[in-house]
């Protein structure tokens, strides 16, 4: 939901996700920003060319991922980005 927008948009936004997630509401949220993911979700789900390939609880997918197309994008994702924090 914040590809297009500047870094302090972005901010504002993933604070209105958050705000929402701890008020319950159920949202879809389609994202590459994995550190806002672990942080907010309590289910992701990894896509790979359309098809679900690995889902589960944040800290089972992020921690210990079972799939192997899961494994290297996390792998190479946490290279690129080392996972950082998004301060909201």
């Amino acid at each position: 939901p914040t590809s297009a927008l500047d870094p302090e948009l972005t901010g504002e936004v993933l604070k209105v996700i958050k705000s929402l997630a701890e008020q319950n509401c159920t949202m879809i949220i389609v994202t590459h920003e994995m550190a806002f993911a672990r942080d907010v979700a309590d289910r992701i789900i990894f896509m790979d060319e359309g098809v679900i390939v690995e889902q589960g609880p944040p800290e089972l997918v992020f921690v210990n991922p079972k799939e192997e197309r899961t494994k290297q994008f996390l792998t190479r994702y946490k290279e690129d980005n080392d996972y950082k924090e998004i301060q909201l």
